[in-house]
């Protein structure tokens, strides 16, 4: 009798525990998925600003874009936060990371992970970084600008890593390096912005460059 008291207790415990983790596990992919919704549309009023403010040269437009992208910044933020706080969680066994993605280039549609998706966005910021120093030596080297002379361009595989196929991060990777160095050789920041030593791309820039497709929303 006091046999099955124990065994009824254990089952009830164990299931009570799968309970909580699925609800926890739940309400971490629902976060998760309205905290890169937020990130998107703050991207997308970033984008209509910026095209506002190259249109218009106005002074006011510029502020509004100035403003959508400090925005879009801040949601980048906090949605890599609630990844981050994500990962922790599969890592310690309370749930997996089943984000699918369709990433958009030359017309074609290629479908990654979560995983990868952040890593195709690291591969556009680390060439945006990458160039944006390398326009900076050749200008002050006087030189003429052209990225293509550089070995980071021409191999493409800075910071990768192998979940995602090498071919989409060089590409992706040079993309962001073009950009960062037209910035860093004429010395603006059209595609991005400087903070101290660090050069990060526009969240708008970065998405119009990524096309990506949560296949989830």
């Amino acid at each position: 009798m006091k046999s099955n008291t124990l065994k009824k207790f254990v089952v009830g415990s164990i299931f009570g525990a799968a309970v909580l983790i699925g609800t926890a596990a739940t309400t971490s992919a629902q976060s998760r998925i309205e905290e890169q919704r937020e990130w998107q549309r703050a991207q997308l009023k970033a984008q209509r600003e910026l095209q506002d403010c190259q249109r218009t040269r106005s002074v006011r437009e510029c502020r509004q874009w100035q403003n959508a992208e400090r925005r879009a910044q801040q949601e980048r933020l906090e949605y890599q936060q609630t990844l981050r706080s994500s990962s922790n969680r599969s890592n310690n066994g309370f749930g997996r990371n089943t984000g699918q993605y369709r990433v958009s280039r030359n017309g074609s549609y290629y479908s990654t992970d979560q995983r990868g998706a952040e890593l195709l966005r690291a591969a556009v910021n680390n060439g945006y970084s990458q160039g944006y120093r390398q326009g900076q030596i050749d200008r002050q080297s006087r030189r003429g600008s052209n990225y293509g002379n550089s070995t980071l361009y021409r191999s493409g595989t800075y910071g990768y890593q192998s979940h995602v196929e090498r071919g989409q991060y060089q590409h992706y990777f040079q993309q962001g390096f073009q950009r960062g160095y037209e910035d860093g050789y004429n010395s603006t920041n059209r595609y991005g912005s400087r903070s101290g030593n660090s050069f990060n791309i526009l969240g708008s820039v970065l998405g119009s460059i990524l096309n990506l497709v949560n296949d989830n929303d």
